[in-house]
């Protein structure tokens, strides 16, 4: 005998495998959905990561831009004090130079016929006033100074006779041009 089988089995196949491959879509999805979410996760902490990298740098770069600052303000200040100890020792050099040139030039003054009044020195010129017994004492005087090795070059501004304590003596006054160095 025949049997039939009335049962809709096929349908009910087509509706197993319809929800199966719904299930596995779903599925799928989910995972595609879960997977891209774990990138942009990845991704967004790395991009952090980064910013955080770039902060760091930039506040190192400031730290750094300061220090060089301070650096160039140390190498102006060191040169400041040597441009200042320069002078210094230009002065500690020339400090005894005016004493030395007067005193040579007090041995130079002959000690009966010549008294020295003043001398002064402004810049390069060097003026001395005395007093001398007379025309000839004053002119050899002149010219012992003009051999002197500081003085360039010496000049009469005036030579007048006066009388001291009843004496006639010759009151001068040389203007001398000082050499450079000295």
């Amino acid at each position: 005998m025949i049997k039939i089988n009335l049962l809709p089995y096929r349908e009910k196949k087509k509706k197993e495998n319809f929800a199966r491959q719904v299930s596995i879509v779903a599925g799928s999805f989910i995972v595609f959905i879960l997977l891209l979410v774990f990138v942009q996760f990845k991704f967004t902490s790395y991009v952090d990561s980064l910013e955080n990298q770039v902060k760091e740098a930039e506040e190192k770069l400031v730290s750094l831009n300061k220090k060089l600052g301070d650096l160039d303000k140390f190498k102006r200040e060191k040169k400041d004090l040597e441009q200042k100890l320069g002078v210094i020792k230009t002065l500690e050099e020339n400090r005894l130079a005016p004493v030395r040139t007067l005193d040579d030039l007090a041995q130079l003054v002959p000690p009966q016929s010549i008294w020295l009044v003043r001398i002064t020195q402004k810049n390069d010129r060097l003026t001395i006033e005395g007093i001398g017994l007379d025309n000839i004492v004053v002119a050899g005087f002149m010219k012992t100074i003009e051999n002197f090795a500081p003085i360039k070059s010496v000049d009469l501004v005036s030579s007048k006779k006066a009388e001291i304590a009843g004496i006639t003596l010759q009151k001068f006054i040389f203007s001398c041009v000082l050499k450079k160095g000295f």
